[in-house]
């Protein structure tokens, strides 16, 4: 039985997800983007590695599951999450979270777990068609299969806080989409989950080793291909909840602040 503190965020959870499938469409446009996306990429390294040679130590079967990787942790936390929490911000409606019983910055993470049972399922479905039409996939050994699904798990954390960091920027701009579609780019570059960081040049690999981005697609993928295995994969998942503890104190302050800037007409 959850807690009595637990149940208005199981609440909140099973209010998101069924939310998400009431706006059924743009859930599913959302959708159809990331699989063109991901049948883009596959085709493209198909291509590229047809001769049988590995490319920068990846074989097409390594590239196949690196993209695959990659697609379902682009798929959890979707932008259903950042674009639902501008449009309460900007339009005032924030007003009434903060009436809630319930800590904002929880609640939203609450309501990102909620949209990620639904991510999750429709994720497990597109991998299956795609591997049905490009052909199987390695599978690591039981002890690094376990040390890939906590990255996995540490993803939707760290990926949330990314994308609530960015939200609460809506406090300080009149719009959102272009904060929302620059975050985007610099995440899916610096992630790695268009190109693998190995291909980088010497400072832009330095970099994205250095910001929370490659916790998001690139380490869980090489922790799978078994490119980081034993305590280096220990060292990358360290570095992944390292990151989530800093970027949640962080995402507290700023609400700190976005809240000083919160003006309610009439109180």
């Amino acid at each position: 039985m959850p807690s009595v503190a637990m149940r208005p965020y199981l609440a909140i959870a099973r209010i998101s997800w069924r939310s998400a499938l009431a706006y059924r469409i743009p859930f599913v446009l959302s959708l159809c983007m990331m699989v063109f996306n991901l049948l883009a990429m596959l085709s493209l390294w198909r291509v590229l590695l047809a001769s049988g040679h590995p490319l920068a130590g990846f074989t097409w079967p390594e590239m196949r599951a690196y993209l695959l990787v990659s697609f379902v942790t682009g798929c959890l936390v979707s932008s259903f999450t950042d674009f639902t929490m501008a449009f309460r911000i900007q339009s005032g409606l924030v007003a009434l979270d903060l009436t809630q019983p319930v800590h904002y910055q929880r609640a939203r993470f609450a309501q990102c777990l909620g949209m990620t049972v639904l991510e999750s399922a429709t994720a497990a479905v597109v991998c299956g068609a795609a591997l049905a039409a490009f052909g199987a996939i390695p599978v690591p050994a039981l002890p690094q299969l376990a040390l890939f699904l906590v990255s996995l798990v540490a993803v939707v954390p760290l990926k949330f806080l990314i994308v609530y960091s960015s939200g609460l920027l809506c406090f300080w701009t009149h719009n959102y989409l272009g904060v929302s579609f620059a975050r985007a780019a610099v995440s899916a570059v610096l992630s790695g989950a268009l190109v693998p960081l190995v291909f980088f040049p010497g400072w832009l690999r330095i970099l994205a080793e250095v910001l929370p981005f490659q916790g998001i697609a690139s380490t869980p993928a090489l922790i799978y291909l078994g490119q980081a295995s034993g305590w280096d994969a220990v060292r990358l998942i360290g570095i992944q909840l390292l990151w989530i503890a800093v970027l949640w104190a962080g995402a507290s302050a700023a609400w700190n602040a976005a809240l000083r800037r919160l003006t309610i007409h009439g109180g």
